[in-house]
């Protein structure tokens, strides 16, 4: 394990290699799993404040559940998650014509219609926090739906911090990832990675 500032962090972040292969996995993360993505008590809030504002670029069947759920619902660890539509895919998400998984809130954002991204959960993916241990833990994810994403990243020689940039940046600064890049070199000169 790595510690940069108070942060623990797991070495395959610079060893594994990731990038998105959208063509191939269709955005199943998005829909597949037993929960939703986690959100935080300060998502919820964005959330609760825009959901009007998203509403527009939902499906039918998301909207339904969120009035139903609410933003956000329990998982069976009692976390805070996004719903789902009927088990299955996040409430937030939206199809393109090639059946690609897009998120509702992404696509107002895109669009200058909401501040809010998306929940950094799911911006962050492969990378999951974990804050049980009394520290914040990053962590890389292996899920079999990302195999596309592995080999597309061995091709392009990707590393997952790096596939990363902006939402690492996002929630931790600029700084923090500047921090990563040193630890990376360091961890290169000696054969680390």
């Amino acid at each position: 394990m790595i510690q940069i500032d108070d942060k623990i962090l797991s070495p395959e972040l610079f060893k594994k290699k990731f990038v998105c292969d959208l063509s191939a996995c269709k955005g199943a993360c998005c829909v597949e799993g037993d929960a939703g993505a986690p959100v935080t008590d300060n998502e919820i809030n964005v959330m609760e404040e825009n959901l009007e504002k998203i509403k527009p670029y939902m499906r039918p069947e998301g909207i339904a559940e969120i009035e139903q759920q609410g933003v956000f619902t329990l998982d069976v660890d009692g976390e805070y998650v996004t719903p789902l539509v009927k088990g299955q895919e996040c409430a937030y998400v939206i199809f393109d014509e090639n059946g690609i998984t897009k998120c509702a809130w992404e696509k107002a954002h895109s669009e200058g219609i909401v501040e809010f991204k998306k929940p950094i959960s799911c911006h962050l993916y492969p990378i999951r926090v974990d804050k049980s241990r009394g520290a914040e833990v990053l962590h890389y994810s292996e899920w079999h739906i990302c195999k596309p994403a592995c080999l597309c990243g061995e091709k392009l020689d990707v590393q997952v911090f790096r596939f990363l940039k902006e939402p690492i940046i996002r929630q931790y600064g600029r700084a923090f990832y500047e921090a990563l890049e040193i630890a990376d070199k360091e961890m290169k000169k000696k054969g680390l990675v």
